[in-house]
């Protein structure tokens, strides 16, 4: 049975640290799921680690449709919740009810995820009201890159932090589950969370929020172009991963691989029938009309 919004408030009753991390197909969901982690994200960032793009603009709802579909296929237990990407949700409620409703029918998340203050409290409230669990993403909200000027922290000055507490107050008295906060002050993190009747979950927003997300390739160093510094590289798999394919290429080229205990063989007198010659040879086979002999 799947972890419930429920189970995940109730971490936050009993003050245990809510664990979130990224998942984006059946070896990262799966991975994730064996280790216990209650909560996966199908995330807009697989626009950056997947697809290539510099930014998650690129990310349409169909792209997360695929991608939530197969993390909620291969998984039992972890609370999946999808990201509504750039552009499906901020025209107005309807449109945002309409997409969000097409998520989780169509994929089988059990909540979706929504990056936006104040303003988009109207339609928070309108999805939850017929059933939809939504959670917030305030903070450095990479859909509106463009706008801010990049990945910035937010909320260092007096007026930003103000904003950020009333965005995080209104977004729960719209009905959102739990808030997401990205790059924000530590100290302003944990002021928030202590105002706050639901879960926060943090991304490079120190440790006093109510859990932490972060990205599957960041933390298994499988993302090399840019590392931001709220995440820690719990391991190398990227070098590792390079080191394996170098090595399993030189083996091809050196005839190394495959070898006999990577080959399937066939009986001595259906090969004498077939008139195979089973001696050992290093010749490269001929090409064209050069691989007939004279008895041909």
């Amino acid at each position: 049975m799947r972890i419930s919004i429920r189970d995940i408030q109730k971490m936050q009753a009993d003050h245990e640290p809510i664990v979130m991390i990224t998942a984006y197909d059946a070896t990262s969901a799966r991975l994730s799921e064996a280790a216990g982690v209650p909560m996966l994200l199908v995330g807009d960032s697989l626009g950056m680690v997947v697809q290539g793009h510099e930014y998650p603009i690129q990310v349409t709802l169909e792209h997360i449709l695929y991608h939530a579909a197969i993390v909620t296929r291969v998984t039992t237990k972890p609370l999946i919740v999808g990201d509504m990407p750039f552009m499906t949700y901020t025209v107005s409620p309807e449109q945002a009810l309409t997409n969000a409703a097409r998520l989780m029918q169509e994929s089988g998340v059990g909540a979706v995820k929504m990056e936006g203050g104040e303003h988009l409290a109207p339609t928070i409230q309108r999805l939850v009201q017929v059933g939809i669990p939504v959670m917030g993403h305030i903070g450095l909200m990479p859909q509106s890159v463009y706008k801010v000027g990049g990945l910035r922290v937010q909320g260092r000055d007096l007026e930003t932090a103000q904003q950020l507490i009333r965005d995080a107050q209104t977004l729960e008295a719209a009905g959102a589950f739990a808030i997401v906060l990205e790059a924000v002050p530590a100290p302003l993190a944990k002021l928030i969370t202590e105002r706050l009747h639901i879960p926060t979950i943090g991304i490079g927003a120190g440790v006093h929020c109510s859990g932490q997300v972060q990205v599957f390739h960041d933390l298994l160093g499988l993302f090399g172009e840019f590392t931001p510094r709220h995440a820690r590289r719990y391991a190398d798999l990227g070098q590792i991963v390079q080191d394996a394919i170098s090595t399993y290429a030189a083996d091809v080229r050196a005839r190394r691989f495959p070898d006999d205990d990577h080959s399937f063989a066939m009986k001595d007198e259906i090969l004498a029938a077939l008139n195979i010659n089973t001696s050992p040879t290093n010749d490269m086979p001929l090409e064209g009309n050069e691989k007939h002999d004279a008895g041909d």
